[in-house]
């Protein structure tokens, strides 16, 4: 087992919350369930930022624009994938004490690790592009500033954000987690207003059904690409040192608690992206405007249709969303730098380089919303990439120990890695066909 790595530094507030987990694995807590619970949540709550960031904004206002609630069964299947897969990128970090960069280090030749390296980076780069635009269209929609000063308001706050890591863990996670709670009330406020048919709404959550070709290729687009790299790599590196026990017990006990954490915050970011489609459908297109095709058209047409309140509502949820996976970005991307070459450069000089490719975008005057869906195309690149070697070391029991994946497990990540793999070369083979 490895030690702590500085993604767990040793202040007061980690080595009590540490302490405090470890008393409840012996059986020697005296607290009630859900205070013993506490210690353990948090990974799976920054994780699951990337299941609510500004991409996911657009394809699922896009497709309840379209299709009304057809599509809604999708966001329920994709997000079960979401949660099997995080499980697996968790349990590796507890298992080994490593993270997904790190066993590809040791385990892959050095060619195919650079080559790993560079695509990673790639995609850590352009998820940080949609996250960035993402945040500074809220700024822009809510105040009416200019996009370019959003977008040193963004590098700002999200500077600010990352700073509370120094202080413990549990600053950035509680921080993390208020912002998608903030997300979270945005939507049950929206859900509130446009009052659903809930017959409807169950019947579409569990019933798969299509409109056509279109309505096949956008539920591609939400299915493939609910599943981020920089998520899974992200994971790994959270769980790896957080909480470090050995013995068999005790690190079964900890994947259980790890598994309830993945299973409310992914519950959470499902529940969120519903009620994002379940708005959209409601609002848009019921009422006949179904070519909504991006952030800000969202945001001016729900105004005239569902009062400045509503549109509002909207303009505070996408702002939170950019800023916290944005935050969240720029951590996958110092694990996947420091996991795959051992390099580590200040977190505010990488926060600096990020912020240069949106700056330019800005700058030049290209359209942020399609700048949001090539971004996310060029996610499908790297994805592959994550899920193989992830189902790999996890399939491992030299690697994984007591934790070793069970034979059904390993069959149903199989499926569904490829089936997300397959989707997203679909995906990618539309796009480029189409342009």
């Amino acid at each position: 087992m490895s030690k702590k790595t500085e993604y767990t530094p040793q202040t007061d507030s980690n080595k009590r919350i540490i302490s405090a987990a470890k008393d409840v694995l012996r059986g020697k807590s005296k607290r009630g369930k859900f205070a013993n619970l506490l210690p353990f949540l948090g990974p799976a709550f920054i994780a699951s930022v990337a299941y609510v960031d500004p991409g996911n904004f657009a394809t699922n206002i896009a497709g309840g624009a379209q299709f009304g609630l057809t599509l809604l069964w999708v966001i329920v299947a994709s997000n079960l994938m979401a949660v099997l897969i995080q499980s697996l990128s968790a349990k590796l970090g507890i298992a080994s004490g490593k993270n997904l960069a790190e066993l590809c280090r040791e385990k892959f030749p050095k060619w195919f690790v650079y080559f790993l390296w560079v695509l990673m980076e790639v995609v850590a780069m352009a998820t940080d592009l949609a996250e960035f635009l993402g945040a500074a269209i809220g700024f822009n929609l809510l105040f009416g500033i200019p996009l370019w000063i959003a977008g040193i308001l963004t590098g700002i706050t999200t500077f600010i954000i990352l700073g509370l890591e120094r202080k413990g863990f549990r600053h950035l996670e509680a921080v993390i987690s208020a912002m998608v709670a903030v997300v979270a009330i945005s939507y049950v406020i929206e859900t509130i207003i446009v009052k659903p048919v809930w017959g409807e709404v169950i019947y579409h959550a569990v019933v798969p059904s299509f409109q056509g070709p279109e309505s096949i290729l956008l539920a591609t687009g939400i299915l493939g690409a609910t599943v981020m790299p920089h998520a899974i790599f992200l994971h790994s590196a959270l769980t790896q040192g957080r909480i470090v026990v050995k013995k068999p017990d005790m690190l079964k006990r900890l994947f259980k608690f790890e598994l309830i954490d993945i299973f409310i915050a992914m519950g959470v970011a499902s529940l969120i992206n519903m009620a994002m489609l379940i708005m959209s459908a409601t609002t848009f297109h019921n009422q006949g405007i179904t070519s909504v095709g991006s952030l800000e058209v969202a945001y001016k047409t729900l105004e005239p249709l569902m009062g400045k309140a509503a549109s509002w509502v909207f303009g505070i949820s996408l702002l939170t969303s950019g800023l916290s996976s944005a935050s969240v970005g720029t951590m996958a991307g110092q694990v996947i730098m420091k996991g795959f070459l051992h390099w580590e450069i200040p977190v505010w000089i990488r926060r600096l380089v990020t912020m240069i490719p949106s700056m330019v975008i800005i700058a030049i005057g290209l359209d942020p919303s399609r700048t949001l869906v090539i971004s996310q195309v060029l996610l499908s690149f790297g994805l592959p990439f994550a899920i193989i070697p992830l189902v790999i070391f996890t399939n491992q029991k030299k690697i994984m120990g007591v934790l070793t994946n069970k034979k059904i497990t390993t069959v149903l990540a199989i499926v569904v890695a490829g089936i997300i793999v397959l989707l997203n070369m679909y995906l990618l083979y539309t796009t480029f066909k189409g342009s």
